[in-house]
């Protein structure tokens, strides 16, 4: 396939999986059923909820960080290795997905079972969890990502999707994430659905429940092709949840989802909105047939209805706060990237800029593509109106008769807050993505329709006082370039916009276009973080994630409790060479750590007060191992500034760790943990006082 197409069909697909997501959210069950549905909104035909922004979902953060196996264990794809991103990659007890407790929630028994030390695919299984747990629905909403990165390729996309299921599921459970992973497989070069449904029921037993259910509603569909509504009846009396148990079992969702794609017949709006019509899992259902159509239909034929909304960004909610602000061009790059490199071929160089990395490139390639830029005002610079959403070259911001003294903020969001959203679904945590000291590039051109000319100035906004901070204007005459190559300035707490001021200065109105070539955030970081600036947000902080123990900020600074593990994430995702610090002041117990290079919960790096009178270098590689200790007199209640060096040589990576300015160790590990987060970390019981962390990229 030509990588051009196959780009944009995993771009189709994850919008895809997206808008059907955002579509049936609002309508859940169990309070929602399709009776209420029906009767409160009748036929759906765009999206039933407006968003200030879409909070993380569990369907999105499945497929977009399961898949990270492939990252983090290159080579071939086991159920154990998917079974680590679960435990790496969330926040127990937080966000992700449903924590309905052990024995009822399929994905929290199976997160307990690993962190119990039974490994996928047991951590899934009959035998371990009995049938009920083992067939509900997830086995096929978290696997999407499987048929992207393996396109036309259903058998091996279905392989990959039942390793990856079995960590939480079995039978069923298993046999849906095939099906799925399947479609979307086969639906990179597959128009015909009736034809894509025939062969994905290949690759499951043809006696199983899940291809009898299917098969049941092809029938009806012959039958009666034009009456969903009629189907979605003969599947409540023939495969209702009163025949399955568990909370969500996945053949009656199952049965919904061929509903759709039959009877949405090869028309993505109209299958998601069967789909969610159908009540029942409705995100999920919505989300998966989505993922179908999307790469069947490809971004052009996803209507504006579903796109705009949407803008190309969504948030996931993992366990690292930089990884959650998901930029759909660049996430669809990524998993391209992934397919590639699966079937051993080439990946064009211009896809790898700012790919598996902190910096922010902003990709206006694909079809529509907007990479999450936003305006200040719909009405004064609305973003691609009209014929503009599918224009080559660039994104196009309209700026619609600004009057003299107008300003128009065209800008990318590099962090985001409580208050960006309406409610708390999955408990997304933001850490900034652009820092101070950063070169901020912007390139466009200017075309003028009437007046006389427009002022534009880079600037950023701080996120706490809303405080702008620019440059010079320059004004750039029609059909001029311009280009802004910047350094972000210092702000009070944290960069949450960063683009262009747009201001007119002269008498008549002015009406024009401003077009967007190239836009990106990049360079080495440094950040300070006070916890007595942080709040709490999303059981996270403002600006870190945090898992475990109970904490608070009192006093200037962060009270941690613990029986076991606490462990907070800052900063960027991929920081490798470094130098970390963290003040803090140990109250009790034997673990006061600092981290660096953590990966997640399952890698990365400790050093601190670690036993009685000692300090020790610590590494994660899912059990923690000493890598070197020493002789330390320290005493609670006093004041210790722990300090790291990490620097890769040829030798590996160089570790040299002090405190109070006095170095204690240097080690060299030959097989490093490749980049990683900071942050802090409690390995055992006890209470500490965080004060602050700084972090610099070397």
């Amino acid at each position: 396939m030509d990588p051009k197409l196959y780009l944009e069909k995993v771009y189709g697909g994850l919008i895809g999986k997206c808008a059907g997501v955002r579509l049936g959210a609002p309508v859940e069950p169990t309070i929602w059923t399709y009776e209420r549905i029906r009767e409160t909104y009748g036929e759906i035909t765009g999206y039933i909820k407006d968003y200030k922004n879409f909070a993380a979902d569990d369907d999105i953060n499945g497929p977009l960080f399961f898949i990270r196996t492939l990252i983090d264990h290159p080579g071939p794809v086991t159920p154990l290795n998917v079974g680590r991103a679960w435990l790496n990659y969330t926040r127990e007890g937080i966000g992700f997905y449903w924590w309905g407790g052990y024995g009822r929630s399929t994905e929290h028994t199976a997160y307990l079972n690993l962190k119990d030390g039974i490994d996928a695919p047991e951590s899934g299984s009959i035998k371990i969890n009995g049938e009920t747990i083992a067939e509900q629905i997830g086995g096929q909403i978290f696997i999407d990502s499987w048929g992207w990165v393996i396109p036309d390729n259903p058998g091996e996309a279905a392989r990959h999707a039942a390793m990856a299921a079995s960590v939480g599921h079995d039978r069923n459970g298993i046999y849906g994430a095939k099906f799925i992973a399947a479609c979307i497989s086969l639906a990179f070069s597959d128009m015909d659905i009736s034809r894509i449904i025939d062969r994905a029921l290949t690759e499951i037993p043809p006696e199983s429940e899940y291809a009898r259910v299917v098969k049941a509603v092809r029938d009806y569909h012959s039958f009666s092709p034009d009456d969903w509504r009629g189907a979605r009846q003969f599947l409540e009396v023939n495969f209702g949840y009163d025949r399955y148990g568990g909370v969500c079992h996945i053949i009656p969702n199952a049965g919904v989802c061929a509903l759709a794609l039959y009877y949405g017949n090869g028309d993505f709006s109209r299958t998601i909105e069967i789909a969610t019509m159908c009540g029942w899992d409705t995100d999920c259902n919505a989300g998966n047939t989505g993922a179908i159509l999307g790469v069947l239909a490809g971004p052009r034929g996803i209507p504006e209805r579903y796109r705009r909304p949407i803008n190309d960004w969504h948030a996931a909610s993992s366990i690292s706060g930089a990884l959650n602000n998901i930029n759909l061009p660049s996430a669809s790059r990524e998993l391209a990237v992934l397919g590639l490199r699966l079937k051993g071929e080439s990946v064009p160089e211009e896809w790898l800029d700012g790919c598996f990395s902190d910096d922010i490139v902003l990709d206006f390639s694909l079809p529509g593509a907007t990479a999450g830029i936003r305006t200040s005002s719909s009405y004064l610079a609305p973003i691609s109106p009209g014929r503009d959403f599918y224009s080559d070259g660039g994104l196009v911001i309209l700026l619609d008769r600004l009057v003299r003294g107008d300003t128009a903020r065209i800008f990318y969001k590099p962090f985001y807050q409580r208050e960006d959203f309406d409610d708390e679904r999955y408990k997304p945590t933001f850490t900034p993505t652009a820092f101070p000291g950063q070169q901020f590039l912007i390139k466009g051109r200017v075309s003028r329709i009437s007046g006389q000319r427009i002022a534009l100035a880079p600037y950023v906004a701080d996120a706490k006082t809303k405080k702008i901070i620019q440059g010079e204007y320059i004004f750039p005459d029609d059909k001029d370039d311009f280009e802004f190559n910047w350094v972000l300035p210092g702000v009070p707490f944290a960069i949450s916009e960063t683009g262009l001021l747009a201001t007119n200065f002269d008498s008549e109105k002015y009406l024009g276009k401003i077009v967007l070539d190239e836009f990106s955030v990049s360079g080495k970081r440094e950040f300070d973080i006070q916890f007595a600036d942080e709040s709490e947000a999303f059981q996270g902080l403002s600006r870190c994630s945090a898992v475990g123990g109970y904490w608070a900020v009192e006093d200037g600074s962060l009270h941690v409790i613990t029986r076991d593990e606490f462990l907070l994430f800052a900063g960027p995702y991929y920081t490798a060479d470094s130098e970390i610090s963290a003040e803090l002041v140990p109250e009790y117990g034997e673990s006061h750590l600092l981290s660096f290079r953590s990966r997640g919960a399952e890698y990365g790096y400790f050093f601190g007060l670690h036993g009685g009178n000692r300090v020790a270098l610590l590494k994660k590689d899912g059990d923690v191992a000493v890598l070197s200790e020493q002789d330390f007199k320290w005493q609670p209640g006093g004041n210790y500034t722990l300090e790291v060096s990490a620097v890769t040589s040829e030798e590996g990576l160089i570790i040299t760790c002090g405190i109070n300015g006095t170095g204690l160790i240097k080690h060299i590990d030959k097989t490093p943990h490749p980049y990683g987060m900071a942050g802090l970390g409690k390995i055992k019981p006890g209470r500490t006082r965080f004060v602050n962390l700084h972090v610099r990229e070397l």
